[in-house]
């Protein structure tokens, strides 16, 4: 049984993953608060008690209170879980930081890298806090799943290590399982570079071809992120566990991968731009595949996955002319 906490939490971000974590932290919490962007979605599920648009069938427990507005925040909350999609992080926490207080914890989930700036989720939210322990969450982990009972095993992530072990005290229970980490950057990286892998791996399976291609893309797809950790500083085994190689396999595999989605119908052949009208939720991989592009340029290393992916984004390069380019470049030794 699970054991109830006096503890009050805000969740920044009604998504799918959003509303599976609160509804999750419903049963260990007094009270969690919601927070909706979108005001028509709001009222729906405030009508509803569920999320219908992104997690249907999902009932939200009677201790969940949603808002809207950000001055509307009911509480103040012990911890603030932010899930909004990076590129939109900047306006969210420009607004909301003032409110919060230094005791509160902050926990981002977010997954990309911000475009121009080339900063991480939770260097974002620490630039409008000045605080320098927001802890990172990753990992393989579909909401769906998750909130079916799914075994899920989740990072988290902090310079100091302190926060990240009191917020895997707070989330672990039920089917969640949390690990901690003090290589917070490495954890970020890995579960923004995955995004662009994935893409690739949606685009093997689209141009047709089967899981040995996906297995060589997820294989020379964790040398990438590596590559790119070693060059930051970050810790080598991070790559190989949950928001590394977990995450890698589960987005490049799974079907309710967005990235994945959206690589598959790129090589059948549809628009990019028609794709994104068409989705409801973030494909996060499209944005993080141009900072990973500029940032891959201003580090000097060589990362030919993502390269063909910006290619295909952003140059109209078609999809089966930049797996040929991959194919045909030069031969080394394994892990060079």
């Amino acid at each position: 049984m699970t054991r109830r906490t006096d503890k009050r939490i805000v969740v920044w971000g009604g998504g799918s993953w959003g509303t599976a974590l609160a509804v999750h932290l419903a049963r260990r919490a007094d009270r969690v608060a919601l927070w909706v962007y979108d005001q028509g979605q709001y009222e729906t599920m405030a009508s509803a008690r569920g999320n219908p648009d992104f997690l249907p069938g999902v009932a939200l427990p009677e201790n969940m209170d949603l808002f809207h507005r950000p001055p509307e925040l009911p509480y103040q909350g012990d911890l603030w879980l932010s899930i909004t999609p990076t590129q939109y992080l900047r306006n969210l926490w420009k607004e909301i930081a003032p409110r919060l207080e230094k005791t509160t914890i902050v926990v981002s989930a977010s997954k990309g890298i911000e475009n121009g700036t080339l900063l991480l989720p939770s260097e974002i939210i620490e630039s409008f806090t000045g605080a320098g322990d927001v802890v990172a969450l990753s990992g393989p982990s579909f909401a769906r799943d998750f909130v079916n009972g799914d075994p899920t095993a989740v990072v988290f992530a902090s310079p100091g290590a302190e926060n990240a072990r009191k917020a895997q005290e707070l989330f672990s229970f039920d089917n969640l399982r949390g690990y901690y980490s003090a290589d917070r950057k490495g954890v970020e990286l890995g579960g923004a570079v995955k995004n662009v892998i994935a893409i690739a791996s949606g685009l093997a399976t689209g141009l047709g071809f089967g899981p040995n291609a996906v297995a060589a893309i997820i294989t020379r797809g964790v040398r990438e992120i590596s590559r790119l950790g070693a060059t930051m500083g970050c810790q080598p085994e991070t790559f190989a566990g949950l928001s590394g190689l977990g995450d890698l396999v589960l987005t490049c595999y799974g079907t309710e991968s967005r990235n994945r989605s959206l690589g598959i119908r790129l090589g059948k052949g549809e628009k990019l731009q028609d794709i994104l009208d068409s989705m409801r939720m973030v494909a996060e991989g499209v944005p993080t595949t141009l900072s990973i592009h500029k940032l891959r340029e201003s580090l000097g290393i060589e990362m030919p996955i993502s390269m063909a992916v910006h290619g295909i984004i952003y140059e109209s390069v078609p999809p089966r002319k930049a797996l040929e380019a991959l194919l045909a470049r030069s031969l080394k030794r394994e892990n060079e």
